[in-house]
């Protein structure tokens, strides 16, 4: 099949692997501009980019350059931009996207599942329409979240997407067969800073959860520390929105309970384990607050 594949991060790169491995013809190859990278100033291309060099495709950065394309349909992986309408209308387009829809339509769906709970997740191929991941979905896949951090379950997620992707392009009826979305639909607005943000009001189960986001942090004594890794333990002796050290572990006490810090990594420092960053912090039980 002749298609256009969108997509910018590295979640979509298994997808387009997949279509070039199955035999497709990726006609071209459309990505966000290459981004100048944090030091020295050279720009470097997106993943998608990359990997599409690397295959021999054809790479262009404007929605624009579809127009006058001669494919068969679309193949949209978090793109990261709404396709206008005209042309949706000229080339149809399947989605991968990485929920259970309608649940989490929108820009960070697996992270607001991760951070609601939720003990599922998937990967919906979809028909894109005009509104915001409400078309008809042709193929879905379960994945069960468990514990993963969400690098791991993104990764999960990519591999399990592509291989629906492509049963769904190697099947007429699921491909002339979409069924319309059922239920009630939540929507998976993009994350702030702030929701990175570990603060004592906070039960501890939901800190977990946002650890396992990958950015967390929060501000010890008005220093900020970046949390990389955390468990739950059950303290009673330690009150909330105070850090102490027991058993040898640095804990944060909570609303409900408290986590054990296993690795952090300090403002302008390298990652470290938490005991080493508490001794070389010269910070007291008895004083000691995060916020």
């Amino acid at each position: 099949m002749r298609l256009a594949f969108l997509g910018t991060p590295e979640a979509a790169v298994p997808s387009l692997r997949a279509l070039v491995d199955a035999g497709h013809h990726v006609e071209l190859v459309i990505t966000r501009p290459d981004r100048k990278r944090a030091r020295g100033g050279q720009l470097s291309p997106s993943p998608v980019k990359a990997c599409a060099l690397e295959l021999g495709l054809t790479v262009r950065h404007r929605l624009r350059d579809l127009e006058d394309l001669d494919v068969e349909r679309g193949v949209v992986v978090a793109y990261g931009r709404l396709i206008p309408a005209d042309l949706l209308a000229r080339t149809p387009m399947l989605n991968v996207h990485f929920s259970l829809l309608p649940r989490w339509r929108g820009a960070a769906p697996v992270e607001r599942a991760i951070l609601a709970g939720d003990e599922e997740t998937g990967v919906s191929i979809m028909t894109l329409d005009v509104d915001l991941d409400t078309g008809p979905v042709h193929l879905e896949k379960r994945v069960a979240i468990d514990e993963k951090s969400l690098s791991g379950l993104l990764d999960e997620l990519a591999v399990v997407g592509a291989a629906a992707l492509t049963e769904v392009l190697a099947s007429p009826e699921l491909l002339a067969n979409p069924v319309a979305q059922v239920g009630e639909a939540t929507f998976a607005a993009k994350l702030s800073k702030e929701d990175f943000h570990l603060v004592p009001s906070l039960p501890a189960e939901q800190l977990l959860r946002i650890v396992r986001l990958g950015r967390a942090f929060t501000v010890v004594s008005g220093r900020r520390v970046l949390v990389e890794s955390a468990t739950r333990v059950d303290v009673d002796d330690v009150p909330s929105g105070s850090i102490a050290v027991r058993s040898a572990q640095v804990v944060l006490a909570a609303t409900d309970g408290a986590i054990i810090l296993d690795r952090v990594r300090p403002e302008s420092a390298k990652s470290m384990s938490a005991m080493a960053w508490w001794v070389g912090s010269r910070l007291q039980d008895d004083t000691a607050r995060w916020t």
